[in-house]
């Protein structure tokens, strides 16, 4: 499920163009919501998220040992799609849909986290990484250790993801964004 280009999909099929010659060239719900069309951002913020609430949650019930497995296998198939020659988005929206179904509590930490963030500075890029290590540190105050190490390779990957914006944000050259 992770595989599944739903930004690539529905602007293709409702704007009749390729995510991947507007803006960034990235599949993703920013990209998408950059296209001008807010409606189809969203619809793919939200399939995003589910692509990996679902696997993962069905993950969680039926074969517990393999949650974290499952997990990195959602955002590993959105950000390197077997079907778009391993190029796809960077996963911050999949990320989030993991840490919903693994437990509710780091979804709102990371969220609020985003949230505030990007209130502060409209910096999507810089507001998923600050949110993204949000959860090591949570982790480590809260003596969670067990977790930790997941949550870092996780960190990790998404900072992996989001070098070009990390260039652009010591540069002073990374776009703002509208969500609204």
């Amino acid at each position: 499920m992770g595989s599944i280009p739903f930004g690539l999909i529905l602007t293709k099929l409702f704007l009749k163009k390729d995510i991947r010659e507007i803006g960034s060239g990235n599949i993703g719900a920013t990209n998408v919501l950059r296209s001008g069309n807010k409606i189809i951002g969203y619809i793919t913020l939200i399939l995003d998220i589910l692509k990996a609430v679902i696997p993962v949650i069905f993950v969680k019930i039926y074969y517990t040992d393999f949650l974290y497995l499952a997990s990195l296998s959602a955002f590993l198939g959105h950000v390197f799609p077997i079907w778009l020659k391993f190029k796809g988005g960077k996963g911050v929206a999949t990320y989030v849909g993991i840490l919903f179904a693994i437990n509710i509590y780091f979804g709102i930490i990371f969220s609020l986290c985003w949230f505030v963030i990007f209130g502060i500075t409209r910096l999507s890029s810089l507001s998923s990484l600050i949110a993204s290590i949000s959860i090591p540190v949570y982790l480590i105050i809260t003596n969670r250790f067990d977790e930790i190490i997941f949550f870092i390779i996780m960190f990790v990957l998404i900072f992996f993801t989001h070098r070009e914006n990390i260039k652009r944000l010591k540069n002073k050259e990374e776009t703002k964004t509208k969500i609204y």
